[in-house]
């Protein structure tokens, strides 16, 4: 599958001398594609999470439309949208996301959950918890976590239901560099596998698994590079 933006913006109201709105995103075009790692990078407060959350949807564009191959993902129901989401898109969001009243497993288990009983369930959560070096804590609860754990337990949370998509947002963002690059190299496993990976980062050390860069700026996406030259990207 795949999963691709076309003239896409997202328009906020806001009351200034110069003008009633703003875009936080500015049409842009994107396609991720099946085996292929996409890296955007960009200053914060440049529109990187506004567009990744649309990719996913979870915030509707005000212009232009996303498609999951030939189905309009804004068209659907909020019941077909979500359920269309649990199953195709793994989404690595900023911040805390556990469920405090649940433990790390889970945590982990709900998304494969939600719909159906799976019988291999907790095999597949106990293989992302060991990949993600936090088997140790399957037990503990959220609160009990660092910020380090709690982004592992957020990325095999993602990757739990096997999505054809990938949506990370600083995926290593508080990882230390062992983890970080554990978790880029599990990014570069499932992207041979078939999977469309898209990561929001900061983290010099993801270009070299990228396949396509862009970068975000003021609103604005632009391609860096096709398949990836870091002597192309600068700082």
């Amino acid at each position: 599958m795949i999963l691709r933006a076309e003239n896409i913006s997202k328009k906020y109201m806001r009351k200034t001398r110069e003008s009633n709105f703003f875009y936080a995103v500015k049409q842009a075009e994107l396609s991720l594609e099946p085996g292929k790692i996409t890296e955007i990078i960009g200053r914060s407060g440049s529109g990187k999470t506004t567009l990744l959350n649309m990719l996913a949807g979870l915030l509707a564009p005000s212009e232009g439309k996303v498609y999951l191959d030939d189905q309009d993902l804004y068209a659907l129901s909020d019941k077909e949208l979500s359920r269309l989401r649990n199953r195709t898109i793994g989404v690595v969001p900023q911040g805390q996301t556990g469920l405090d009243s649940l433990t790390v497993l889970e945590n982990v288990m709900l998304p494969r959950l939600l719909y159906e009983k799976d019988p291999d369930c907790s095999k597949k959560a106990w293989t992302l918890l060991e990949k993600m070096h936090i088997k140790e804590i399957a037990d503990a609860w959220p609160r009990e976590l660092s910020g380090g754990e709690l982004r592992r337990l957020a990325i095999a949370r993602a990757m739990i239901t096997e999505p054809c998509v990938i949506l990370a947002d600083e995926p290593t963002g508080d990882l230390d560099d062992e983890n970080t690059a554990a978790v880029l190299a599990l990014f570069k496993e499932i992207a041979e596998e078939g999977t469309a990976v898209l990561m929001v980062t900061h983290e010099a050390g993801a270009r070299q698994y990228a396949d396509y860069i862009y970068r975000m700026d003021g609103g604005s996406l632009s391609q860096v590079s096709g398949e990836a030259r870091i002597e192309d990207i600068g700082k």
